[in-house]
């Protein structure tokens, strides 16, 4: 009677669907949901009940469970038939019609599908490339919800936008797009974790692949910059100006943009700027400024109105680095300040435009307040 009852319960238990199956019956659950609004209620609650399901199941195959670790066999031809299928697109275009659990299951299968190898092949990458429109949809959906006062669904366009620009060439075209510009008012969003994720979006995209955004940044220098200072640096909110002074000495730093820092340090404009953030009432804006401050005073080979500004607020200036320290013991930042304070000491007066130097006077006039 026993092994009468165990058969019965085999002989009902639901089948368990194969990979290419399981992404099948999402794509056709999917298909329903974007296209059947109008559907009765009763069944469109079915529908997506079936899909939070399909995600699940979608999911435990991709990153296994408490009981087994993924096949990779199994993730291969998952991933070969969720893109193949056009299922991505699918997901992407539906994401806001599901509930938060299911989206951010959802984007953790998109997380991983966008790393998955299937010989030696990054399935996400070529179907990007040739689907690249997707880029669109998504920064545009991002900051339309962002905007919409739909945080969580603007969180989760921010999150799979950062897992496609891991791969180089996408990253290239959202630089080389419009998209880029809009990222200096996205960050600026009133909403503190839309913010936060949009700069943490930004930062990606600027410092993951050296070698693409050093040649951005030389051949956008000229808006790209007026933008990151007059949007960012110059932005009355203190988050907004503490992430882009980080941001901006993680740029200059780096030793794939040595031609761009140079150049933003022979800027007389930009450094007015840092010696205005240096009077910022926050420490940790001071701080992070005097990183990318240095810099200028560091350049041995800075422009005679660089030099001359320095030299007229000399002694406001070292007033104020002498006075400036921080909580913990840092010897490489006494070091540091040390070295800038050595080196506008002997600084000396150049000849320069008459003109540049009188503008530059006028604009530095008790440009460190102590």
């Amino acid at each position: 009677m026993m092994t009468k009852k165990l058969n019965m319960k085999t002989l009902f238990k639901p089948k368990t669907r194969m990979p290419i199956e399981l992404v099948k019956h999402m794509h056709e659950l999917l298909i329903f949901i974007d296209q059947n609004t109008d559907a009765r209620e009763q069944k469109r609650k079915e529908k997506m009940e079936e899909l939070t399901k399909a995600i699940l199941e979608i999911r435990t195959v991709v990153y296994g469970d408490d009981d087994s670790e993924p096949n990779k066999d199994s993730c291969a031809q998952l991933t070969r038939e969720f893109f193949r299928e056009d299922t991505f697109r699918l997901l992407i275009v539906c994401l806001s019609k599901l509930n938060l659990g299911d989206r951010q299951n959802a984007t953790h299968v998109i997380a991983n599908l966008q790393r998955q190898k299937v010989q030696s092949r990054i399935i996400a990458l070529e179907y990007l490339e040739n689907n690249i429109d997707i880029m669109d949809i998504l920064i545009k959906g991002l900051i339309w919800f962002s905007y919409e006062d739909n945080s969580d669904i603007a969180l989760s366009y921010g999150a799979i936008t950062r897992e496609c620009i891991r791969h180089q060439n996408i990253a290239r075209y959202v630089l080389e797009s419009d998209h880029v510009k809009e990222f200096f008012y996205y960050i600026q969003t009133p909403n503190f974790d839309v913010a936060s994720d949009a700069a943490t979006t930004f930062k990606e995209l600027m410092t993951r692949h050296k070698s693409t955004v050093a040649e951005f940044l030389s051949k956008n220098y000229e808006w790209f910059f007026h933008e990151y200072n007059s949007q960012l640096l110059e932005s009355p909110n203190y988050i907004t100006k503490r992430q882009a002074i980080k941001l901006l000495g993680d740029m200059l730093l780096d030793r794939t943009n040595s031609d761009v820092m140079v150049r933003y340090v022979c800027s007389l404009h930009n450094m007015i700027i840092l010696m205005n953030l240096l009077r910022d009432p926050k420490k940790t804006i001071k701080l992070e400024t005097f990183q990318v401050f240095k810099l200028f005073v560091a350049n041995q080979n800075k422009p005679p109105e660089i030099v001359n500004v320095l030299v007229k607020n000399r002694t406001k200036l070292i007033r104020f680095l002498n006075d400036f320290t921080i909580e913990k013991e840092d010897k490489q930042f006494e070091a540091n300040k040390a070295q800038v304070i050595n080196e506008i000491s002997v600084l000396k007066l150049k000849p320069s435009n008459p003109k540049m130097s009188s503008v530059c006077s006028f604009r530095t006039n008790c440009a460190i307040q102590c």
